[in-house]
């Protein structure tokens, strides 16, 4: 009997599905080739490799922020390629929590809008968007600080209101970019329990690019990528 491709391990339908993709980048050098990838609803994937392997590009790929060369990426059974902008901003809004290295926080709005800005954004009344909010706050340790701004927390604490803002409109699918990067390992620790407790509860899927042998670790998948796609690593303790 033939052995299942582990790449494409699912009991449901899956969240994302990724099917052999392919992207270069200018002056012709191949990132990756032939990927595939299932993440199946309540799953944790986390993606490693060296820097500059295209870990990053893998998720905006994802996100339908970059343009692929080849291959097909379907999100709770939406194909990217058959969406227009306008859908696809749609998909990203409602669909898709993402956790970016940079942070992207508004820094005129307080820890509170910020937090609640996709739910705002998707129409949702402003005071119970807030509450949801505040709650977030008090889940990644900041509670009580919803009416400060970005500019009085750290770096760690600027990781910890993205991580809030990716989780709290209950999106299908989770990426994020070395969401512990910033953070002290208790603090770390902490959201990824969070970050994986809220992936389980929701019968979400959640894609984490990391350097951390600890967040890997904490996943249900630990893969490696290559020029030729995906491999399976035994995720590793400690780190």
């Amino acid at each position: 009997m033939a052995k299942a491709d582990p790449l494409l391990r699912q009991s449901a339908a899956p969240v994302l599905d990724v099917r052999g993709l392919t992207k270069a980048v200018p002056g012709g050098r191949v990132l990756f080739s032939g990927l595939d990838l299932a993440v199946a609803p309540g799953e944790v994937v986390a993606i490693m490799g060296e820097s500059g392997v295209g870990k990053s590009t893998l998720l905006n790929l994802i996100a339908g922020l970059d343009s692929l060369d080849g291959g097909e990426i379907a999100i709770a059974g939406a194909g990217l390629a058959a969406l227009d902008d306008d859908a696809r901003t749609l998909l990203r809004r409602d669909r898709i929590g993402f956790v970016f290295q940079a942070f992207h926080i508004l820094p005129h709005l307080t820890l509170c809008q910020n937090i609640a800005l996709p739910l705002v954004l998707a129409g949702g009344a402003r005071t119970p968007s807030l509450a949801r909010a505040e709650a977030m706050l008090g889940k990644v340790g900041l509670g009580g600080r919803g009416g400060d701004y970005p500019a009085q927390l750290s770096g760690g604490e600027l990781q910890r209101i993205a991580i809030a803002r990716a989780l709290v409109h209950g999106p299908a699918l989770i990426l994020a970019d070395e969401p512990t990067g910033n953070l002290d390992p208790e603090t770390a620790e902490r959201i990824l329990a969070l970050l994986l407790a809220e992936v389980k509860a929701s019968g979400a899927a959640a894609v984490i690019v990391t350097h951390s042998d600890r967040a890997a670790a904490v996943a249900d998948r630990a893969l490696v990528l290559g020029r030729s796609g995906l491999s399976e690593r035994a995720p590793a303790g400690g780190g």
